[in-house]
């Protein structure tokens, strides 16, 4: 690839990141959901009894947003709130049974995905791509978390 990591690395994660969430929303589509609700549904089954705002955080998404979602997920019969035994102020998630022959579906559907996406790519380097991705984020959170020590650790670098 020509030019620079530094040139091409960021807007080249970006795209793919832009371009795998388009096919996801286009191949979604032919179960009559959206990839966000999708992603609803995923974290649901993972956790059970999640609380609302628990998953808009998760999915650093507004609450409000997410209602939304949750209200079309609930609509469609895939999704339950429940009350809260010890808060009544606080929704609880539940996937109802209707859920799982499309969360089903859309497991194959993950699986299509990833393989059009990693087509051509050997699995021990899909392993390794998959392990630096995790490395990458690891350091992004870091750098969030501890602003100022990345900021030091630069200067240290450099001087």
């Amino acid at each position: 690839m020509p030019g620079s990591v530094d040139m091409n690395f960021l807007f080249t994660l970006g795209e793919v990141q832009r371009m795998v969430r388009a096919y996801a929303d286009k191949q979604a589509a032919r179960y009559g959901i959206t990839r966000a609700q999708w992603a609803v549904l995923a974290k649901v089954e993972r956790t059970e009894g999640l609380k609302q705002s628990e998953l808009a955080e998760q999915m650093e998404m507004q609450p409000i947003t997410l209602t939304r979602l949750i209200d079309r997920l609930c609509d469609a019969g895939w999704i339950e709130r429940r009350s809260d035994a010890s808060d009544r102020r606080v929704n609880r998630l539940y996937l109802k049974k209707a859920a799982r022959p499309l969360l089903g579906k859309l497991g194959g559907l993950r699986s299509e995905l990833t393989a059009t996406a990693l087509e051509g790519i050997n699995p021990a380097d899909a392993h390794r791509l998959l392990a630096q991705l995790e490395a990458i984020k690891e350091n992004v959170r870091n750098a969030i978390q501890n602003p100022a020590g990345a900021a030091l650790n630069k200067e240290q670098q450099i001087g």
